[in-house]
């Protein structure tokens, strides 16, 4: 079910038995604190799609490895950020090929939190140039009750923090710095605050939340409810219609 590794002849089939689906994984390359890799959120997007695609039948397009990362500031290094348009840009063209390719209902999977809105603004995009097709911005750290619970378990403006060292522990240890998780903890500052201020204000070391009570086992335990709670979002989506026939072009008479 991998896009890359199917050949012209072999995925208009593949989409055609998948409801005209498609998935596609978005993360980010950004600093996440001194004990995890800066491709934890694009690991977690391909790892989780991977499972996804595999139980669902959907072609998995390649993940994205770049997001919209502006607010982890240049202070620590290794984020690279794209402009919000930028991104908005990328989702549309590749939606647009993806699109020419046969597919009507196109998941959009984001692992990164401040994604939400370019990706959002792609969707609009599509949706306007394709009035066949069906999109959906699908955030992983909001798939459902039980996981929205464990990922802001430790903080409300959450990053690094227990959950998704957790995850890294269980599905990707390579990505984790055992060493550095159990000083790693560091207070969210954001409580009660108007404006939305970038990381370099309110985190010491680019992690907020408790990484030092992350574990292998949660991780394992909340990986599987992604997957589970994902697959189900997919599959009900593969059958889904729009409520009314209506052309976005035409207009209404009468």
């Amino acid at each position: 079910m991998q896009w890359g590794e199917r050949s012209w002849d072999e995925l208009p089939a593949d989409i055609a038995k998948a409801g005209s689906a498609a998935i596609l994984p978005v993360g980010a390359t950004e600093q996440h604190g001194p004990h995890l890799g800066t491709g934890m959120d694009t690991v977690l997007a391909d790892v989780l799609c991977r499972a996804v695609a595999k139980r669902t039948h959907v072609p998995m397009l390649p993940p994205m490895p770049y997001g919209c990362s502006l607010g982890h500031s240049q202070r620590w290094p290794g984020t690279i950020a794209l402009q919000p348009i930028t991104l908005i840009q990328v989702i549309k063209e590749i939606g647009d090929w993806a699109y020419v390719s046969g597919v009507r209902r196109l998941f959009i999977v984001n692992t990164h939190v401040t994604n939400a809105a370019p990706l959002r603004c792609a969707l609009e995009m599509l949706r306007a140039d394709h009035d066949d097709m069906m999109v959906a911005v699908i955030n992983t750290a909001m798939l459902s009750d039980r996981v929205r619970a464990v990922n802001f378990s430790d903080a409300e403006d959450w990053h690094a923090n227990a959950a998704e060292t957790s995850l890294m522990l269980a599905v990707a240890p390579h990505i984790a710095r055992a060493d550095k998780i159990t000083v790693a903890d560091d207070a969210d500052r954001t409580g009660g605050l108007v404006f939305a201020h970038p990381v370099n204000r309110t985190s010491l070391n680019g992690v907020t939340g408790t990484p030092s009570k992350a574990s292998a086992a949660d991780g394992q335990q909340l990986f599987e409810w992604m997957v589970d709670d994902l697959a189900a979002i997919i599959e009900k989506g593969k059958l889904e219609n729009p409520p009314l026939p209506h052309s976005y072009t035409s207009r209404a008479t009468g």
